[in-house]
């Protein structure tokens, strides 16, 4: 192999590395007990809604203080960056999702949670995210059946 044909294959190793990470989708968490979502990044601009502590919110972009989130149903908004944390959690969006003890369909029911419950995320391993319930229990949710994956 030249130099020539390793320095190629070394730059679109790279690019597409960084286009991946492009697309990797980034979520946080409402910090505060409340937050307000703008409809710019601005305290002045119009109020939107407010959401509640442990609200996954996927972040669009971050401009001086200012993080622009979309939400589980779709609808955009901003919201100050300090209002977020990096823990990661996800809410349900199924009706009934059953939480199981291991990440197998077969696996045992360890809980159930209704739709828009918060789970803290642990970790994701293939289609089934690990969680906790804020009362303690722990098991695995199929990924599609939560937002903030």
């Amino acid at each position: 192999m030249t130099r020539a044909t390793c320095t190629i294959r070394a730059i679109c190793v790279a690019v597409a590395m960084s286009s991946a990470s492009a697309f990797a989708l980034d979520y946080r968490a409402v910090a505060d007990a409340a937050a307000i979502l703008y409809d710019a990044p601005s305290a002045r601009s119009s109020k939107l809604f407010v959401v509640n502590k442990g609200y996954p919110l996927e972040v669009v972009v971050s401009v001086e203080g200012w993080v622009k989130v979309r939400d589980a149903n779709g609808s955009f908004g901003w919201i100050e960056s300090k209002q977020l944390t990096d823990k990661r959690m996800v809410m349900v969006t199924v009706p009934l999702a059953q939480i199981r003890q291991k990440g197998d369909d077969n696996a045992p029911v360890a809980f159930q949670a209704q739709q828009n419950v918060l789970l803290e995320m642990i970790e994701v391993n293939g289609g089934w995210v690990q969680v906790r319930h804020r009362t303690g229990g722990t098991g695995y949710v199929r990924a599609q059946h939560v937002w903030g994956v």
